[in-house]
Formats: structure tokens, sequence, C-alpha cells
């Protein structure tokens, strides 16, 4: 956050208010102390210019001691002939209170009358002086002093009177005031003075701190090309130094931090596991592409909600619990977005720091579904094996019994059983074989001998091999005097021939399976259509009968090994249930791929799709030349 800060809260008129402050403070009490010290200095001086001398004293004492009208004519005169600037009123006052003389002419009817002055009185009584400073707004400021005088010539220092004196200090204060004036001028001055030197002592101690201070903003906003300016070698410029260090840690830690960032986001996009890390509360902080697809839900939505509700976990199942106990869970099957089951196995482990404090949970969501496919196939396989095994055993079981139970010496009966004892083995061998071709196929170590052929040739022999079954099961069913089924094979071929690398034997017995299908799922008079053609980069074959059709609910079954649309008639017509599985294999083994489209009751379609390449066949030039 930049918020302007305004003048008066900043940090520079802080020191300079503290710099004034503190300058005010200084004058303010040097101030007081020469201002005090000043008229201390001054009343003294004025004190001992106004104090009489001794050469004064001495004979008003001698004087007011004789008591005589010469002493008094003598006193008067001594008072009048004194002269000092200051004093502006003097008298001498004996012992009884009566006033002898007086320097001022305009009271010298106050010579021999007792004086009211109380303070005279006093000082007279006590033989203490007294002095005070007054001021009054009448008067002005004036100086008093009554000083008792003293005979010392007998026995006894005895008081015999006291001088009476009043200054006018007036000008003693203006000097004062003038002075204290001019001081506080010169003080005035250096505090505007002082203040502009804190202003700018301010600025120059604050200037690298705001300076610090926008760089710290511009490296919260993630720039960190700035450097701060250093102005001298003290505290601050090494703390700007510190600044411009840390600008560099910091951007280099981001960088690194982004970039681990970055691979993080990298190998969690990449993998295939999901992933979904929470903070030590079970909020969702991260979770990756593969778990948002396992979990249909996205990033912004899952990162709102808790872990137990993204896993839609049990309700008993709490993230205290998962926190406690890190043990594997299974999620589902549930139906996912694309409507396929899907089953996820969910692993647990804690995230702590180095002191051992937990801070959250990460979840690997591996999908099981395959794996759980393939058992459950491998489950189905065995179970399937074993009832395929099972049902011609048990006949052959119950043929053998019999026949070893004296059946074998009847003429009419033994050969029948015998017969259906051969086909029955001849069953199983066939499914054996088939088996031992799946697992060859599964494990690649299927020989593939690969000759580049013209396929058009090759599925004409194919076709022209099952006419002939055709005519040889119908001209025995006549002579056997059995029910007979006609077929039709129709041929729909590309006039071009199409050589293609192959290996012929094990795509003969591809086709084969297909045909046979169409053969014995067709009705009588059905129509079986063949179809050969060429793409750009594909060879296309098709196969067609108009038999029975297959169920929408069948047909992603279709390929499964041991798997039969209608079990009991595909038995009882000898099939094994994997012609198919094994179809698919061969032609997959060779780079080309094998579908179905099919309705109920109105037949199947087997499509083949071969890779072919026209040019390196010298196709188009046969075609040409």
């Amino acid at each position: 956050m930049n918020k302007k800060i305004s003048f008066f809260s900043s940090m520079q008129y802080k020191i300079a208010l503290v710099f004034i402050l503190l300058l005010l403070s200084t004058i303010e009490v040097i101030g007081a102390y020469f201002v005090h010290r000043l008229e201390q200095q001054n009343v003294e001086n004025f004190k001992t210019q106004v104090q009489l001398p001794s050469w004064m004293t001495a004979p008003l004492s001698t004087d007011l001691s004789s008591n005589t009208t010469k002493s008094r004519r003598n006193i008067r005169n001594t008072v009048k002939d004194f002269t000092n600037v200051q004093i502006s009123e003097m008298e001498v006052i004996d012992n009884q209170g009566r006033i002898v003389a007086t320097k001022d002419d305009n009271n010298q009817q106050l010579v021999g009358k007792r004086t009211t002055n109380s303070q005279i009185k006093d000082a007279i009584y006590s033989g203490r002086k007294v002095t005070q400073i007054s001021h009054s707004d009448r008067e002005g400021s004036y100086y008093l002093s009554i000083t008792p005088l003293i005979n010392s010539s007998g026995e006894n220092n005895t008081v015999v009177g006291a001088i009476y004196i009043r200054a006018d200090m007036d000008q003693v204060y203006k000097n004062i005031n003038r002075i204290v004036f001019i001081f506080f001028i010169s003080s005035l001055v250096a505090g505007i003075f002082g203040a502009l030197i804190s202003i700018v002592v301010a600025r120059a101690i604050t200037r690298p701190i705001a300076e610090m201070k926008r760089q710290a903003n511009r490296m919260a906003n993630g720039d960190y090309s700035g450097q701060v300016r250093v102005y001298s070698n003290d505290e601050l410029g090494q703390l700007a130094i510190a600044v411009n260090n840390l600008s560099v840690k910091v951007e280099e830690e981001q960088e690194n931090s982004k970039s681990e960032r970055l691979r993080l986001d990298s190998v969690l996009g990449q993998m295939t596991d999901g992933v979904v890390a929470t903070d030590r509360h079970g909020k969702v902080i991260i979770i990756n592409e593969a778990a948002q697809n396992f979990l249909d839900i996205d990033a912004e939505q899952a990162t709102t909600m808790q872990l137990d509700d993204v896993l839609k976990l049990d309700d008993h199942v709490t993230f205290n619990d998962l926190l406690n106990d890190q043990s594997s869970q299974v999620i589902g099957p549930n139906i996912a977005s694309d409507g396929d089951e899907l089953t996820l196995q969910v692993d647990f482990s804690l995230t702590k720091r180095s002191t051992g404090f937990v801070t959250g949970l990460v979840c690997v969501l591996h999908d099981i579904t395959k794996q759980q496919r393939i058992d459950q196939d491998r489950r189905e396989f065995v179970s399937n094996v074993s009832h395929e095994l099972r049902t011609p055993l048990t006949s052959l079981h119950s043929y053998i019994e019999t026949l070893n139970e004296g059946a074998w010496q009847d003429p009419n009966i033994a050969p029948q059983f015998l017969k259906v004892t051969q086909e029955e083995t001849e069953r199983m061998i066939r499914m054996v074989n088939s088996l031992l071709s799946l697992s060859r196929l599964d494990q690649g170590t299927a020989k593939m001998n690969v000759e580049l052929v013209n396929f058009n040739e090759m599925f004409n022999y194919i076709l022209d091999r099952f006419d002939l079954v055709i005519q040889k099961d119908e001209k025995k069913a006549q002579e056997e005097g059995k029910p007979v089924k006609h077929y039709k094979i129709k041929r729909i071929f590309t006039r071009r021939d199409l050589w293609v690398e192959i290996d012929p034997d094990k795509m003969t017995q591809a086709i084969d399976n297909i045909i046979n299908n169409a053969l014995k799922y067709s009705p009588d008079g059905g129509l079986i259509t063949c179809r050969l053609l060429d793409t750009n980069h594909s060879l296309i074959l098709s196969i067609s009968d108009q038999g029975l059709g297959i169920p929408r609910k069948d047909l992603k079954h279709i390929f499964d090994r041991f798997y039969r649309v209608d079990k009991a008639r595909s038995r009882k017509q000898g099939g094994t249930g994997l012609g198919l599985a094994i179809a698919k294999e061969v032609i997959e083994a060779q780079g080309g791929h094998m579908w179905v489209k099919s309705a109920e009751n109105h037949g199947s379609t087997f499509y083949i799709s071969l890779p072919y390449d026209p040019m390196e066949n010298g196709g188009y030039w046969d075609e040409k030349f």
C-alpha cells in the first residue's frame, strides 16, 4: 500500500519539529538564566552605586550621638552636600524617630518631626539594615535602603539613628529590558535560522529513508530493478547498501521460487496421477489438471472447498481422521465426465516443517480403473476358460463312461459316441490353440512373416475357398437329406491392385473368423457383402451380413474374449468365443484397426483398416502404364 503521507505526518516534519523544540527550549533556558543574571548583576551594581561611603556615615554617627545644634547643622550640611544622581530621596533620623535632615528641598518642613515610616522604626529598634526593591504602576521601580547608624566610641555600640535612602530604578530596568529585547530578537533570528537548518538536516536524513521506502514499495510490487542511492557511509548509508543487497537477494530468491514453481506446475501438469494439497485446516490450495479431470471439478471451485468434500469421502471420514491415519482409500467406482466408470486409489501424506509442525496434507490420486478391469477380466477369463473346458470335458466324461460300461460293443451307438468325442476333443484343441495364439500376441512374441502381398488376389482366394465350402456343404446336406441353407457372397472390389506388407497366414485366419461368423449367423438365403476399397493412406476391407445383428449394449464387448451375444447358440455351433478377439489382435499387430457397426435385426458390418501407401507400392504407376 503506497498511501501518500501529509507533511505534518511525515518523519521530516517530526525531526524538524524536534530540532526546533530543542532549540527553543535551549534558548528559553539560556534566556531565563541570562535575564536573571543580568537583573541580578545590574541590581548589585545599582546597590553598590547608591551605597553611602563610610567617610559619610561615620561623621553622621558622631554628630547624632552628640545631639547638639552644631552637630545637627553639620548633619544637614553633610546631607545637602552629598551628591548621587541615583538617589532621589535621603533622610537622616535619630534614635527617637525624628527627622534630623532631608535631601529633598521640598520636604524641609519634615525636619524635626517624627517619621511615620514603620520600616525606619523597625530598623532603629532592631539595628538591622533594611533593603527593598519595589514596583508600582504609580511610582515605578525604586530601591529603598535603611541603614542604622551605630556609635562605637563608647563601651557599647549604640544605635544613634538611621539613614533612609530611596533610589529610582526605572533606568536600570529599562536597560535590562532593552538588553532582554535585543536578546529576544537575536534568539528569534537564531530560532528561524535553526528551524531552516533543522528542516535541511531533516530532509537530508529523511531523503535516503524516503528512497528506501520507495524501493521497498517497488519490491513489494515485484520490481527489483531500482537501486537506493548511497549518500554517505554512516548508518543510513549502510542501511541503503543493505536494502540494495536485499533487493538483489530477494530478486534472486523470487526468480528461484518462480522457476521452482514453474517446474512444480510443469511436473504436476504432466503427471498422470492427480495431486491435491491442503493447508492445516483441510482447505484445498493446490490441485493439478489430472485431479481436476478425475474429480470433475475446476481449480477455482476446488480451492474454496474442504478436502473431504472434494474427494467425496464417506460422511464419517473427516479431515482430522485423515491427519491421524494416512491409510490409502479407494473412491468409486464413479461415473466419469465421459460416461466411463472411474475408480481411484488415494494415498495420503502429511506435510511438516522442520520443527514437526503439520502444515497440511498431500493426496495422490491413482486411476486404478484399468488395473481393476484387468483383474476383473482375468477373473472372468479364468472363469470362462474353466466353463468352456468343463462343458466338453463333461461330455467326454459322459460318453467315455458310457462306452466303458459296454456301449463300445454296440455297433449303432459306439461310432456315434466316438464321433462326438472326437468333435469335442477337436473343439478343445482349437480353444487351446486360440488361447496360445492370443497369449503370444499379448506378449508380443508372435512371429510375423511379413510379405508384400497383392491383397485383391489374397481376398479373392479366401472368398473363392468359402464359395467352395458353401457348395460342398449344400451338396452334403442334400445327400444326407438335411435342410439346406443357401448363402451368397457378393464382392465389391476396387480395380486398382492393392499391395500391402502383411503376414498372409495370420491375415487369412482373421478374415476366416469374420466370414465364418457371418455364415453362422446369416439366415437362409442371406447375402454376405465383401468390399475392398482404398483411400490415400489406408486399405479398407468390410464384411457385411444380414444376420440377427448385435444389440447396442453388446457392441463394446464384442471383441472381448469368450464373449458371446447368444451363448447357447454360439456354443451349439461350435464357437469358442475367441475368434473376433484373435482377429482384432492379429490386425492391430500389423498396424491396422478393426471395428464393427451393427443394429439389432439389421445385420452387422465388420471393418478392417490397414496402412497402405500407393506411391511406395507403385499402384499409381501401374495404373498409368
